[in-house]
């Protein structure tokens, strides 16, 4: 497929073809973003803490407290290709803005529920529910508005991976301060304050034009949503190197990442104590940060072979718990894997978002992500049935296993490993799009 260099979606505006050096990534309108996701990832982090201790202060059990957190799952996974495709049809700032005052809308209700004791499960639900779809609303802008801000692209999802990274380690433990020292109630309150400084942040954001061809197509029909639909998807199938990811990690979700999360949980708190477990979490945390770090400083020509090859410290995560090695050791594993997986996660993000033309990235990020999510809840329902008859430690053992076969998988395809990434191919090259 051809077609001209302006619709790249990682051409920044003002930035000259083949410069060796990269802009600087930090710029007033990408503090504004970087604030916004930073206060967003802070929030969320914080709300699995809110929703087990005030689900189970008011005599719900932990299948309820799973429910809660799959209303939200199931709506996000569920529309988020369709979120993909209205964010290519509007604002992607509009959207974004329209979605966080959705969710300062439910949480702050939320609040209220918890706050009075009138707590019913399927209030919970709703709320959740409603989250999800504002979620799938809003994610999908989330990657054409970085190229938009900064030429830097890497740097800028370098910057926020470690914003993010350091949230998730700060947000459970100030919900957990809160719930000892004022109610869950509080904690829904200050998520939905988190998402009040997202808003404002994006409200003042201002964000570049669109690339000629880029624009929205607000105010068409339904014939013309279900062929930008469709379009979405040949663009998405035509680009052997995206499509493969995903098959891949398709079968990372069912056997790595999703019984690895519950059973590295059950196992640590089983044989260690919670303590323990909140080590091995703050040192995954730390080694998402270190990752980040990584990935702001190395340029990879190929940048997906790099990120494989930082996938296989994943497999000593699991393998550290299943082997029921010490906490040192399980500690050790963790930074490993979450170093690997944050670096990985900045080479694939900014692969998308440079090698994707601008006008489809919204909704080519969208089956990214629903593809990436599809299986998690499937790994996840397989792990308890599976631990049964093999036994946790020989599940994680088996986890551990395939994270290397699925990094070795990754390599294996052409495509993959030998893409290379949008700002350093030739000029003679560059009118063509990576397909």
């Amino acid at each position: 497929m051809t077609g001209t260099d302006s619709r790249r979606g990682g051409v920044a505006p003002g930035v000259r073809r083949g410069e060796s050096v990269a802009p600087a990534v930090w710029s007033r309108p990408f503090g504004l973003f970087f604030a916004a996701r930073a206060a967003a990832r802070l929030g969320d982090t914080m709300l699995p803490v809110a929703l087990a201790a005030g689900l189970l202060e008011h005599g719900y059990g932990a299948g309820a407290v799973g429910l809660a957190m799959a209303s939200t799952a199931a709506a996000f996974a569920g529309l988020v290709v369709f979120g993909g495709v209205i964010a290519d049809r509007f604002s992607t700032r509009r959207l974004m803005i329209g979605a966080d005052l959705v969710r300062l809308g439910t949480q702050s209700l939320a609040s209220v529920l918890f706050f009075t004791g009138h707590v019913v499960l399927w209030q919970i639900c709703a709320i959740g529910f409603v989250n999800g779809v504002a979620g799938a609303v809003f994610q999908p802008g989330v990657a054409s508005t970085v190229p938009r801000l900064a030429a830097d692209v890497q740097g800028a999802n370098g910057a926020i991976r470690i914003a993010e990274s350091a949230a998730q380690l700060a947000g459970p433990a100030a919900a957990g301060l809160l719930v000892g020292f004022a109610s869950p109630g509080s904690v829904f309150a200050a998520h939905a304050g988190t998402y009040a400084v997202s808003a404002l942040c994006l409200l003042l954001l201002r964000l570049p034009p669109l690339p000629e061809g880029g624009a929205g197509a607000a105010g068409r029909g339904m014939r013309a949503f279900r062929t930008d639909l469709v379009q979405g998807w040949r663009e998405f199938r035509s680009r052997t190197w995206l499509w493969g990811v995903i098959a891949v990690w398709c079968v990372y979700m069912i056997a790595v990442w999703g019984p690895s999360v519950p059973l590295v949980a059950t196992e640590v708190v089983r044989h260690h104590g919670p303590r323990a477990y909140g080590l091995v979490n703050s040192a995954l945390g730390a080694g998402t940060v270190v990752g980040g770090l990584f990935a702001l400083r190395l340029r990879p020509r190929r940048m997906l072979r790099a990120g494989a090859l930082a996938l296989f410290t994943f497999a000593g995560f699991p393998a550290a718990v299943g082997a029921g090695l010490g906490v040192p050791a399980m500690a050790a594993g963790a930074a490993l894997a979450g170093a690997g997986m944050s670096f990985w996660g900045v080479m694939w993000a900014t692969s998308v978002q440079t090698q994707v033309p601008a006008d489809v990235l919204n909704r080519i990020h969208a089956y990214d992500v629903a593809g990436s999510l599809a299986m998690m809840p499937v790994g996840q329902a397989l792990a308890g049935p599976a631990a049964g008859a093999l036994g946790a430690g020989h599940v994680l053992l088996v986890s551990a296993a395939t994270s290397l076969v699925v990094a070795a998988a990754l390599l294996a395809v052409p495509a993959i490993r030998d893409l290379v990434r949008a700002d350093a191919q030739a000029p003679a090259h560059r009118s063509r799009r990576t397909a």
